[in-house]
């Protein structure tokens, strides 16, 4: 029985309340995308479904790069340094509007795998529509990646949460103005999401500036580094730390998001039924998350603080906390998997095949819970590389390996479709909630010998 740590559980819950909101109404702003484009029509929400295959890997693993800022300002907080703070912020910015220029042109040449796919040409030209307009997003939403990673660092959860709701403001009627064609724009369908989606982040990265100006919790980091310039070593101290980070996110990001760019040949109703169980999935995905997130947060104020049982403490609570919630979220979706299904569509054949598939969903809740928060709790340690070499087993030769058999090949049964790849996510899931914790448990106890 892991210890449990009714102090650890206040904080750490306290941390991660703010996160979640600030997560669901983001994950929120897909869900509405989504939606109003399926009730454009159902290849204008396939197109949104094959797009999220080559962007969520882009923005993603640019996130997951710049939340190495998160552990580093965490562990300064925890030292009370607050120098140190504001320099890594300022190298932290330089970095992103640097990867936001070289995605950008990445997005130039976009059409390259779009033409490898055997697609239909109007849900072709939907798909690239909506990546031209969504890459001009790039440079703002890296702007406020590195300003929040700086806010949650120093425990200030609640900045995230406030700005999102700025972005779902925003989100909402710039979807209805360029999907539906208001205010004298064209109608542009599911592309117009990319528009909008531009549009929030710019939206976001001024307001977070905003808040943070104002912000009483940065007033004591207001104070001017010792020096402006680019400093390489302390960039490259957060491209050591955040490279693994960046891909073990892809690599769990394009286990979701290729299965569309695999079936699409199957059809409209196959990707679409997909789609509403990821999209479901990856919203209630940010409940454990944003616990991982928090666990960040704290596992780095108490490894600054030097406080080794309260770090083992706060570790096995938030494991506890996590399992806990993914019993929950399990029992609820398969108790409302049709109604669940049909607020997304009004399609009989993609209602069933989506509740089917949210079936599937139930069983790895419980691994993917594990999985973030042991993931989570080792990043807030700086120790990010095992993480790096198990999310590319356990995800792809295991996951999507064994979903392509299964769902597309004869060699072990009948060809599955979208329910063999979802076999294969429990199956990496699985792999990757035992290999985290292993690696987890063996990072406690080498601290232990440290400090005796």
């Amino acid at each position: 029985m892991l210890p449990f740590s009714r102090f650890e559980a206040r904080t750490i819950l306290k941390l991660s309340g703010p996160i979640v909101l600030a997560q669901l109404t983001q994950t929120l702003m897909y869900f509405v995308d989504t939606v109003m484009a399926g009730r454009y029509s159902a290849v204008d929400m396939a197109a949104i479904a094959v797009a999220s295959g080559l962007w969520f890997p882009v923005v993603m693993t640019m996130q997951g790069l710049l939340l190495a800022l998160t552990p580093i300002v965490a562990q300064y907080y925890g030292g009370k340094q607050v120098k140190p703070v504001t320099h890594f912020t300022v190298q932290a910015m330089y970095l992103a509007m640097a990867l936001a220029a070289a995605l950008f042109i990445l997005m130039l040449y976009v059409q390259a795998p779009i033409d490898l796919l055997q697609m239909e040409s109007e849900l072709r030209q939907k798909t690239l529509d909506y990546l031209y307009y969504v890459s001009f997003g790039l440079f703002p939403a890296a702007g406020y990646m590195v300003i929040r990673s700086m806010f949650e660092g120093i425990g200030n959860t609640k900045a995230s949460m406030w700005i999102s709701f700025v972005g779902i403001l925003v989100n909402i009627p710039a979807n209805y103005v360029f999907i539906y064609g208001k205010l004298g724009m064209p109608a542009l369908g599911g592309a117009g999401c990319g528009i909008a989606t531009s549009l929030v982040f710019v939206a976001m990265f001024i307001a977070i500036l905003v808040y943070g100006w104002f912000s009483r919790t940065t007033q004591r980091y207001k104070t001017n580094p010792d020096s402006y310039r680019l400093n390489l070593k302390d960039c490259w101290q957060i491209v050591s730390i955040g490279t693994p980070i960046a891909f073990s996110i892809f690599f769990e990001v394009t286990l979701f998001a290729c299965i569309p760019l695999a079936i699409v040949h199957l059809g409209p109703i196959m990707v679409a039924g997909h789609q509403i169980a990821q999209n479901y999935s990856g919203i209630v995905f940010m409940l454990p998350l944003s616990l991982g997130m928090a666990t960040t947060i704290r596992v780095g104020h108490l490894v600054g603080q030097q406080s080794l049982t309260e770090l083992k403490k706060a570790i096995s609570t938030a494991i506890v906390l996590a399992v806990m919630m993914s019993f929950i979220i399990a029992s609820l979706t398969f108790l409302l998997r049709g109604t669940i299904a049909s607020l997304y569509s009004a399609d009989a054949s993609v209602i069933a095949l989506a509740a089917s598939l949210l079936i599937l969903a139930c069983f790895y809740q419980v691994s993917d819970a594990i999985q973030v928060v042991s993931a989570c709790a080792l990043r807030g340690m700086k120790v990010t590389k095992p993480v790096f070499f198990i999310t590319f087993i356990a995800y792809w030769p295991i996951g999507f390996g064994l979903g392509a058999v299964l769902g597309l090949t004869d060699w072990l049964v009948e060809p599955m479709g979208p329910h063999g790849f979802w076999i294969g996510i429990i199956a990496g899931l699985s792999v990757a909630a035992l290999m985290l914790a292993m690696i987890l448990k063996r990072t406690l106890h080498k601290l232990e010998h440290k400090a005796a």
